[in-house]
C-alpha cells in the first residue's frame, strides 16, 4: 500500500469515528435476517455460563463487567472480541445463555474496547457477522434501549470496517473482515455504501487468496477451512440480499473443496500442518455441503505443495511445498517433508499440531522442525522461526511423484539448510497398492557428515513397544491392527513426546532414528502392517 493510499485510509477512517450525522438513520432491528450456518458446542457453550471461554488450547475468564480489564493471548483476544463464541451459548438455546450473551453484548457496546485487537477489521467483521447472525438469539426480545444501542453500534462498527478496507492483513483475516461488510450490507440495505464498496475488492481478494489448485495461500488445512467457510456464508449472504455474487466466487469455491478434502485424514479430520489441529469432521463435512458437490480428493496440489497417497486404507499426506511467502506465514511451520499416516479412522504418525492460545515458549515448540515427523539436521529448525512468521526458509522445495498399478512413489528434497550446514534433505517414500506396506528413505546430502534425527510422532490412541532387542517398535492402533516399524542406518529409540491436535495438551510417544556418528547419511526404513 503506497503512502498516498494510506493517508486516503486514514482520513477515511478518522471520519468515520466521528458521530452518526443526523440524516444517518439507525433502524429499530435488522431489515434482513442474517443466519449463523455454523453449529456450537454444548460443551463450550456450558463453560461459558461458568464464565470461561475456551479457544485455541487456551482459557479466557470472560463474565459481564469484565471487558475492560481483559487480559489474554493475540488468539484468546481475537476470539473474545469477535463474538463468534454466541454460537455455542445459542446451542444451548437456554434463558441464562440467552440473558449471559445478551448481558456480554451490552456490556462490551459500554466499555467500548479501544485496544487494537477490538479494531481490527477481520475482528470487527467477526463481530458484526456474529451479532447479526444471532440476533434473533440474544436480541429479537431484549428492551428498545439495548436494541437501539445495538444497532447503533453495528451501524458505527460496518462505517468504521468500511472505512478500512482493503485490510492490511493479506492472509484469510480479509475475507472475514469482508465477510462482516457483506453481512451488514445484506441486514442494513439502506446503508447500500456498504455493498458497493464490499464488492468493490471482493473479486481481487478472493484471486489473491486462493491458488490455482485451489490450495489456500497460507497452505494450512486450517486456512482452508475458515477460507472456505467464510466464502460459502459471502455467497449466502449476497444471495439472501438478492445480488449476483462474483462468478469468480463460485468458481473458487469448487476448487477448494477437493483441496479440502485432500487435507482430510480417515476419521474426517483434518491434517496437522502449519497451525492446523483435526477439528470436528462433521464441520468439515458441513463445510463441504455447504460449498456444495465438488470433485474428489486430488492426489496433488502441486501450487500448495501437499501430496497424498492414498491405497486400500491408508492415507500418507506429505508437506512437499515451500513455505508461504512472507506477510502470509504467521501460522506457517517449520515443517518441510513432513509426513502423517492413517490407516482407516485410525491416526497413526502425525505432527504435534498447533497450541495458537499458548504462550510464546509453547507456539513456538509447537511450529519447530523437532514437532514434525520428519527429519532434523543438528537440532536446528529447517526454516527461522519470528514471532510474525518465518524468516530464513527453504528457497527450494522439489516433489515428484509416480503411480503404477495403485502403488505411489514420492520423491520431494530441500535447501532449508543449505545456509546453515551446506546440506540438502531428500526423502523416499513409497506406499504398496495393498496400503500396508510404505517405506522411505531419507539422506542428507552434505560435504561433510552432519548430526541428524529422523522422527515419528505418534497418535496418542497409538501403543508402542520396543521389539526385537530395541531394533524395532510394534505399533498398536486403537481397532487393535499392529503395524511395526524398522530401520536401517540410525539408531532407533521411543521418546516421550505431547499431541496437541485434539485442541488439548496430551502425552504420546515419538520413534526417534538419530544418525551415527560417522556413520552413514541417510536411514531406510519401513513400517509393515503385521497380524
Amino acid at each position: 500500500m503506497t503512502a498516498g493510499s494510506r493517508l486516503l485510509r486514514g482520513a477515511r477512517q478518522i471520519a468515520a469515528r466521528l458521530p452518526l450525522p443526523r440524516f444517518v438513520r439507525v433502524p429499530d432491528a435488522p431489515t434482513q435476517p442474517v443466519r449463523d450456518p455454523w453449529p456450537g458446542d454444548l460443551n463450550l457453550g456450558a463453560r461459558l455460563l461458568k464464565g470461561e471461554l475456551e479457544f485455541g488450547g487456551g482459557l479466557l475468564i470472560l463474565k459481564p463487567g469484565g471487558w475492560a480489564g481483559l487480559a489474554g493471548s493475540e488468539p484468546l483476544l481475537t476470539c473474545a472480541h469477535g463474538f463468534t463464541w454466541l454460537r455455542h451459548l445459542r446451542a444451548l438455546g437456554t434463558d441464562p445463555a440467552r440473558l449471559l450473551a445478551r448481558a456480554l453484548v451490552s456490556d462490551w457496546i459500554a466499555a467500548n474496547p479501544s485496544d487494537a485487537f477490538a479494531r481490527r477489521p477481520d475482528v470487527a467483521g467477526a463481530r458484526i457477522t456474529a451479532w447479526l447472525g444471532h440476533y434473533d438469539f440474544f436480541a429479537a426480545t431484549a428492551d428498545d434501549p439495548f436494541r437501539q444501542r445495538l444497532m447503533a453500534r453495528l451501524v458505527a462498527d460496518a462505517r468504521n470496517l468500511s472505512a478500512a478496507l482493503p485490510a492490511e492483513e493479506l492472509d484469510a483475516r480479509a475475507l472475514t473482515a469482508l465477510k462482516g461488510l457483506i453481512a451488514a450490507a445484506v441486514a442494513l440495505p439502506e446503508h447500500n455504501g456498504f455493498l458497493v464498496r464490499a464488492l468493490r475488492f471482493l473479486p481481487r481478494e478472493v484471486a489473491r487468496q486462493v491458488l490455482p489448485d485451489g490450495c489456500h495461500v497460507e497452505r494450512s488445512p486450517a486456512a482452508q477451512l475458515a477460507a472456505l467457510q467464510d466464502m460459502t456464508e459471502i455467497r449466502a449472504l449476497l444471495q439472501a440480499g438478492q445480488t449476483q455474487p462474483p462468478s469468480i466466487l463460485a468458481q473458487t469455491i469448487e476448487r477448494m473443496a477437493p483441496a479440502l478434502r485432500a487435507m482430510r485424514h480417515g476419521d474426517g479430520g483434518l491434517a496437522l500442518f502449519n497451525g492446523a489441529r483435526e477439528e470436528s469432521a462433521s464441520l468439515v463435512d458441513l463445510v463441504l455441503t455447504q460449498a456444495g458437490r465438488g470433485a474428489r480428493a486430488p492426489s496433488s496440489l502441486n501450487e500448495g505443495g501437499f501430496q497424498r497417497m492414498q491405497a486400500g486404507r491408508t492415507v500418507v499426506i506429505v508437506d512437499a511445498g515451500p513455505p508461504p511467502p512472507p506477510d502470509i506465514d504467521r501460522t506457517a511451520h517449520a515443517g518441510t517433508l513432513s509426513m502423517e499416516v492413517s490407516v482407516g479412522r485410525d491416526r497413526m504418525i502425525v505432527n504435534v499440531g498447533a497450541f495458537p492460545a499458548g504462550g510464546a515458549q509453547w507456539h513456538d515448540a509447537a511450529r519447530a522442525t523437532a514437532a514434525h515427523s520428519t527429519l532434523i539436521i543438528g537440532d536446528v529448525n529447517s526454516s527461522e522461526l519470528k514471532p510474525g512468521g518465518l524468516g530464513r526458509r527453504p528457497a527450494n522445495v522439489m516433489a515428484q511423484r509416480q503411480e503404477a498399478n495403485g502403488a505411489h512413489w514420492l520423491e520431494a528434497a530441500h535447501d532449508g539448510w543449505s545456509k546453515s550446514f551446506g546440506a540438502i534433505h531428500r526423502r523416499r517414500l513409497y506406499l504398496s497398492e495393498s496400503g500396508e506396506d510404505i517405506r522411505g528413505e531419507d539422506a542428507v546430502e552434505a560435504e561433510s557428515p552432519q548430526p541428524f534425527a529422523l522422527r515419528f510422532h505418534l497418535h496418542p490412541s497409538v501403543q508402542a513397544s520396543l521389539q526385537q532387542d530395541g531394533e524395532a517398535v510394534l505399533m498398536r492402533l486403537r481397532s487393535g491392527g499392529g503395524w511395526i516399524l524398522r530401520a536401517d542406518g540410525a539408531a532407533l529409540s521411543l521418546e516421550e513426546s505431547i499431541y496437541l491436535g485434539s485442541g488439548e495438551l496430551r502425552k504420546t510417544e515419538q520413534i526417534v532414528l538419530t544418525g551415527r556418528e560417522g556413520g552413514p547419511q541417510h536411514v531406510k526404513w519401513a513400517i509393515l502392517k503385521v497380524g
